[in-house]
């Protein structure tokens, strides 16, 4: 958590819709809102999301970070975290906030979860950003013996190549998200899109972001791949072009009225 993050939005707290109450940083500023979502495990301490919230102070936009319960500062028990639980918490700061227009950036995990939040304020969200999004990781990321272990209630441990400790999936988050699988039919989405992969992604495969623009009834949605991009994409290029990409988003979508 960087010092310049403090200054320009210091972390508040909310009670969330679970009971827990939720970290996040509130800038206020221009509409649409810049809402960043971080990925599995993830939280609003990454330098991505750092970074568009000192995009947005010299902007003058709105922007929005936060942490999901049971992940950062935020309370509660990440074990029992879902999509669906997050999407609510989601909803909830955006409404606490006053946002009446946004634009959702969301960082792997956070691509899907971009989705369930469109899909839950069709009039609040303008347009979407993805960041090696990976929508219905829980079904082409998993085999069929995972997925029965999943089933039968065992929590599975996997290797994490960002630290020591194995990254756990739980019953409760697998069944949710096969419960919002994304990409088997049409995203009811027609704003600006803007998928950002490397073709590089070790744990999200580039071709993910194929699929996801083909499932999108939005006309607007463009895929831009770096050949060389891991991914996190969180090399000073890799975050340039995320800045540039959000800046670049129609007019209509950077209105003032947040």
């Amino acid at each position: 958590m960087s010092e310049e993050a403090d200054q320009i939005a210091p972390v508040q707290w909310l009670d969330g819709p679970n009971g827990h109450r939720l970290a996040h940083r509130f800038l206020p500023g221009a509409g649409p809102a810049l809402v960043f979502l971080p990925g599995y495990k993830s939280d609003m301490a990454g330098g991505k999301a750092e970074a568009v919230l000192g995009w947005a102070a010299k902007a003058g936009r709105a922007c929005l970070l936060l942490d999901y319960s049971g992940c950062g500062l935020s309370e509660g028990d990440f074990g029992e975290g879902t999509l669906s639980r997050w999407r609510d918490e989601v909803a909830a700061l955006i409404g606490a906030h006053g946002i009446a227009r946004a634009v959702l950036c969301g960082s792997s995990m956070g691509g899907w979860l971009m989705l369930l939040v469109a899909r839950a304020l069709p009039d609040v969200v303008q347009a979407l950003v993805g960041i090696a999004a990976a929508p219905d990781f829980t079904d082409w990321g998993l085999d069929d013996a995972q997925k029965a272990d999943l089933a039968a209630g065992r929590v599975l441990l996997q290797d994490n190549p960002y630290g020591p400790e194995p990254t756990p999936t739980h019953p409760g988050f697998w069944r949710d998200g096969e419960a919002n699988l994304q990409l088997g039919g049409t995203i009811p989405f027609d704003g600006p899109v803007r998928l950002v992969h490397g073709q590089a992604d070790a744990d999200v495969p580039w071709e993910i972001s194929l699929r996801h623009a083909a499932a999108l009834r939005s006309a607007d949605v463009q895929v831009h791949l770096i050949k060389d991009g891991d991914h996190r994409l969180s090399r000073p290029q890799d975050i340039a072009l995320l800045l540039r990409t959000i800046a670049a988003l129609p007019d209509a979508a950077a209105e003032e009225g947040a």
